[in-house]
């Protein structure tokens, strides 16, 4: 929503537990985040945060604008959502971990294959600097592992050093990464 100039109001709750913050409850049916409200309407749903705000604003240009081009997007919109669970798993979201190489099993390898495969074939086609040209919704699933792959130091592949720095020189990503500094609190288990 930042990257497309939709402006809302961010209210923060801390994850202080390890299995999320039991205050999530009082707004999020599933006790997890992120959640958005809009008028009475609750959506707790990372993609289908997304998925609503761009039928809220298709002319901001969330998804690609090509038929087939949006699909491929939804696709691996989809696949990060649902899927490569070995790096989630093995190496969380962790702004403030100073980046060093984390040894990891071949689950995780193959994880980092298969997303550069995608970020290669995505680029290749659209001429980047986004996987798709402009950034879009499927940007936004990814940059959660653009940070991991910086972190953890999980390959040195120059497609993944591109599109970081595409990721990382957009105002979103410069928001994002100095909220997320300024937390203070610290999850255990997120402190590999």
């Amino acid at each position: 929503m930042r990257a497309k100039d939709v402006s809302f109001t961010e209210e923060v709750v801390p994850f202080d537990f390890e299995s999320g913050n039991p205050a999530f409850r009082t707004f999020s049916p599933s006790m997890k985040v992120p959640v958005l409200r809009h008028g009475d309407l609750t959506v707790w749903d990372s993609l289908a945060i997304m998925e609503y705000v761009a039928d809220l604003y298709p002319e901001r240009g969330f998804w690609p604008e090509d038929l087939k081009a949006r699909a491929l997007a939804r696709a691996i919109s989809a696949e990060m959502h649902s899927g490569f669970t070995g790096l989630r798993g093995a190496c969380p979201m962790n702004f403030r971990k100073p980046a060093g190489h984390l040894d990891v099993s071949d689950d995780v390898r193959a994880d980092v294959a298969r997303i550069l495969n995608i970020w290669r074939q995505c680029i290749e086609t659209s001429g980047g600097p986004f996987l798709f040209g402009d950034f879009t919704i499927a940007d936004a699933m990814y940059a959660p592992v653009v940070s991991r792959l910086a972190t953890y130091q999980l390959t040195s592949d120059p497609v993944a050093d591109q599109y970081g720095n595409a990721m990382r020189g957009t105002e979103a990503w410069q928001e994002w990464e100095a909220a997320a500094l300024k937390e203070t609190w610290i999850v255990p288990v997120d402190e590999v």
